[in-house]
């Protein structure tokens, strides 16, 4: 009866999983974006391509009054961010900031909560690549429960929506769906913030 039973609960767990899994592949593959709410602040994750450039376009086009880039590598300037992607921010330099101290995703968030506390900011679009916003928004919420967030996913075209015909995309979404669902239950147990 034991087996049974301790069978029958770990089937309904991985079929959990595997549901939670597919849903949320297909999530992060159809988000609707909105581009027209303008928020204090934007905030840019750094480790994925074209982040910062996407976060200095909506700076640029006045959705939001600062942007702050989580993460930045301690010897790095923003005129080397500059340099390295193209960005075209000469009007708006003033009202971008870098945070340095932040080196994973949880990091970013505490880094992140420590400047828009200081800021007096309760709205921000939160921008990071499309498998990673779920997770970052949850590690922001964790921190900041009356944080208005509006994510901006960025894609990247090394990240296939078919992601059941790409090793690398599999993994990828596989890795992030475990590390979103890790969060999500240990900020629901008050075990993070």
């Amino acid at each position: 009866m034991i087996k049974k039973i301790l069978f029958i609960s770990a089937l309904f767990i991985i079929i959990a999983w595997l549901a939670g899994f597919v849903v949320f592949a297909y999530r992060i593959n159809n988000y609707k974006l909105d581009d027209t709410t303008h928020t204090q602040a934007v905030v840019a994750l750094t480790g994925g391509r074209n982040r910062i450039a996407e976060a200095v376009k909506i700076l640029n086009a006045g959705q939001a009054d600062m942007l702050f880039i989580s993460g930045v590598g301690r010897h790095i300037s923003f005129d080397d961010i500059k340099k390295r992607q193209g960005i075209d921010s000469e009007e708006n330099d003033d009202r971008i900031i870098i945070g340095q101290k932040a080196k994973d995703t949880e990091g970013n968030a505490v880094e992140s909560t420590s400047w828009l506390r200081q800021k007096h900011i309760n709205s921000i679009r939160l921008v990071t690549s499309n498998y990673h916003v779920d997770r970052s928004v949850a590690e922001f919420k964790s921190r900041n429960p009356d944080l208005k967030i509006i994510p901006h996913p960025v894609y990247s075209e090394n990240i296939r929506k078919k992601w059941w015909k790409s090793w690398h995309t599999f993994s990828l979404i596989f890795s992030e769906y475990n590390k979103f669902l890790y969060v999500y239950v240990c900020s629901n147990l008050g075990l993070r913030g």
